[in-house]
This record gives structure tokens, sequence and C-alpha cells, in this order.
């Protein structure tokens, strides 16, 4: 029996019957629903190539916070990162930002092998402390010049680079995940960039609609939300504890497959109804 697959209370049964047993019954309605929109929002129909992906392993990540009740549970129309801003006078909050994407130092290059100096005298020292200085000012120029709101690194941000960023109104977040970056890289748009040379206007992601950061408990996170188009998504599990979340999202693991299964082959066979 052929499955419509655009048709959302169809695909919610289907789902529905892969959790009868399970802890989530009770809020089969909320799991079914996030499951579903989950994997509507990885997925990519390549009509003219012939070939459809839903990688819900890399691009819907499950963040579990303990806390609140399971009702809190939600999907985000973007990315939600556990970081902080590197400095605390840096915005927290922007609407419609600029963002750059980077996989590379913002600090000064240490050499890889052992490296001596001989200073004759006490201006040689204050020339090599310049030359650093210089350096990281380049960088820094190379990002202003796309005039970004915020700039996202899996690297480090040296304490002068801070400054620099801070002083032209940038908020910076450093040492993300190589996934968590190509998360925000599809759900953003624009790319990761490794050298700020190379950067050019088309590598900015535009299509975020807020940056924010939010504390649950003692911990920080940032929001990338309302996003355009996101290819990408983060889904919120709330729950009182970690083995209670644990099991909710060994639930929704099995409630995305059986959706990713029916749209990638939408086919049923029927079974007799009790």
């Amino acid at each position: 029996k052929p499955v419509d697959v655009t048709d959302r209370a169809e695909m919610i049964k289907i789902i529905k019957s892969s959790l009868g047993t399970k802890f989530m019954k009770g809020w089969n309605d909320l799991a079914c629903g996030i499951a579903l929109d989950a994997v509507n929002c990885v997925h990519i129909d390549n009509t003219s190539g012939g070939f459809k992906e839903i990688d819900i392993k890399r691009y819907a990540k499950v963040e579990k916070v303990p806390g609140g009740s399971i009702e809190m549970s939600e999907i985000l129309d973007g990315v939600m990162i556990n970081k902080d801003v590197t400095h605390t006078g840096m915005k927290r909050r922007i609407e419609n930002p600029r963002i750059v994407m980077l996989d590379c130092n913002l600090e000064y290059k240490k050499g890889e092998s052992q490296t001596n100096m001989e200073f004759m005298q006490e201006t040689d020292f204050r020339k090599i402390l310049q030359l650093e200085e210089n350096y990281i000012k380049e960088i820094c120029d190379d990002i202003i010049a796309l005039k970004p709101d915020l700039v996202l690194t899996e690297k480090g941000v040296s304490d002068l680079a801070q400054h620099f960023l801070l002083k032209a109104g940038i908020s910076a977040i450093r040492r993300l995940r190589k996934s968590d970056m190509n998360r925000v890289a599809r759900a953003v748009g624009g790319q990761i960039v490794h050298r700020t040379e190379e950067l050019k206007d088309s590598d900015v992601g535009t299509e975020c609609g807020l940056f924010e950061i939010k504390k649950f408990g003692d911990e920080y996170f940032t929001f990338l939300t309302k996003c355009k188009k996101p290819k990408a998504c983060t889904i919120l599990l709330r729950g009182a504890s970690k083995d209670v979340l644990m099991e909710v999202e060994r639930n929704l693991q099995d409630a995305m497959n059986v959706a990713r299964n029916v749209m990638i082959d939408p086919f049923l066979v029927p079974g007799e109804e009790q």
C-alpha cells in the first residue's frame, strides 16, 4: 500500500505504531510531531539527481537538558550549542545576525618544532611582541571587513583577538566541535572557511533570524534559531533526570527512524487490525 508522505495525519499514525508500548506512550502526539518535523527538516530531495538524503544522525542533534517537564521538549528551527561567548562584554542577543564560520586559530601560531630566540637588546623582544600583535590584528581586520555580528571558530581565540572583535561589536564563540559547525553551516547558510584571507561575502551565513544565549541551571547554551530554510535542526529534550532523558531519546530515535524509512520507501504492508 503506497503512503502519501505529505499527509501529516497519516505519517503520525504510522510513527505512533512504533511508540505504542514504550515510555513515551503518554506523550505520543508530542514525540511523533517532533520526529516528523525533524525528518522533514533534514530531508533533501534532489529530484534531478534522483537521490534522497535524510541524515538524522548527523543533522538532527538531540540535546538533553535535565530539569523541567517532558512537555517542554521541542524542536528548534535551527541549532543549539552548549557554549557561551568568549568575553563577558560581547552581545548575547542579536536579531538577523551575519555569521562567519572559521576553522582556524584567532591567536598567534606557535611553531611546530622548538624555537630558540636570542635577544641582544631589550628592543628586540618588543619587536617580536609587536609582530605577534600585528599578525592578530591582520586576522581580525580580515574578519571585521565583512561586518559580521557573530564569529564561530573550531579553534581558540586569544585575548587580543577578543579585544579587537569586542571593539568592532562582534560576538565570538570558540572551540566548537566539527559536527556542530557542520550543522550550523547547514542551518544558517554560508561556508566554513579555513583561512581568514580567503573570506568572501558569500561565505557569511545570513539565514539565521535570532542568535541568543540562554542559561539552563549552571550552563549557558547558544541558540541560532528562526532560520529561513534550515537543513539541520536540534531537538531540545527536557525531563526530570538524566535516566528519563536517555529513555526519551531512545524512543525518539525509534520514531525518527520510522519516519525516515517511510519517506525513503513510502510503502506499508497492511496488517490485520485487532
